[in-house]
């Protein structure tokens, strides 16, 4: 059974072609199994206030009412989907706001056991161009959260919302959905982390040993056994 949660980057929905696309591969992959949605800017409106707190404890951080119901999903999921429409070549504030009050938990620091065992999928949307970059934001904090497997879908659609999408493009899109779905479908039999995660894991690790910049991240990795023969996969 895949649990999945959604991070909308928006709160559009029939007009959008970003969550359109989601809501595509959502049917393919969800069956009866359950979903969590969350629509920003709505359910995380704050911006990061650079306190530093959660560096040594996330809980403290002044945002962590909105936070809380959002990692407690995050942390349950098989499947992470977060969907972003291009603003100026990048992913919208909203997003950039939200992955800023993740930074304690990138491997260079407190990263979670859990996210070594999870997919993501990343969609992107634009009218003209950007999807790459788009993509490319959010593809960082996966990667440095330590998540398995990175799927990404970004796609020009040449329209201005979805309704103005052409139906051959969108009949493109299903059958290339459709296959992607498949292989991430394919790949939850077996999570594993990639060479390049686990490469980064070892690099962090010793960076940790040697440096021992952040007295909190040290026990962290301390009290995991991380520095010893345990590891997060």
């Amino acid at each position: 059974m895949m649990k999945i949660t959604v991070i909308y980057a928006t709160q559009r929905k029939s007009k959008s072609s970003t969550y359109n696309i989601a809501q595509r591969f959502i049917r393919n992959l969800s069956e009866q199994n359950e979903v969590r949605e969350f629509f920003l800017p709505k359910d995380m409106p704050e911006f990061c206030k650079g306190c530093w707190n959660c560096f040594t404890d996330y809980r403290k951080c002044p945002d962590y009412g909105y936070l809380k119901p959002i990692l407690e999903a995050m942390l349950e999921a098989d499947l992470l989907v977060f969907t972003a429409p291009v603003y100026v070549y990048h992913v919208p504030g909203q997003v950039k706001a939200f992955l800023d009050h993740f930074g304690y938990q990138w491997m260079a620091h407190q990263p979670r056991k859990e996210m070594f065992h999870k997919q993501a999928l990343l969609i992107s949307t634009a009218a003209g161009a950007g999807t790459r970059s788009a993509i490319r934001d959010l593809k960082d904090s996966m990667t440095f959260w330590g998540i398995s497997r990175i799927h990404t879908f970004g796609r020009n659609v040449y329209g201005s919302d979805w309704d103005t999408v052409d139906e051959k493009r969108k009949l493109k899109l299903q059958k290339e959905i459709d296959r992607l779905s498949a292989g991430i479908k394919e790949t939850d039999k077996h999570v594993t982390p990639s060479m390049k995660t686990k490469a980064l894991f070892y690099v962090m690790r010793f960076m940790q040993q040697k440096f021992k910049f952040n007295p909190a991240d040290v026990h962290y990795w301390e009290s995991l056994g991380w520095f010893e023969k345990e590891r997060p996969w």
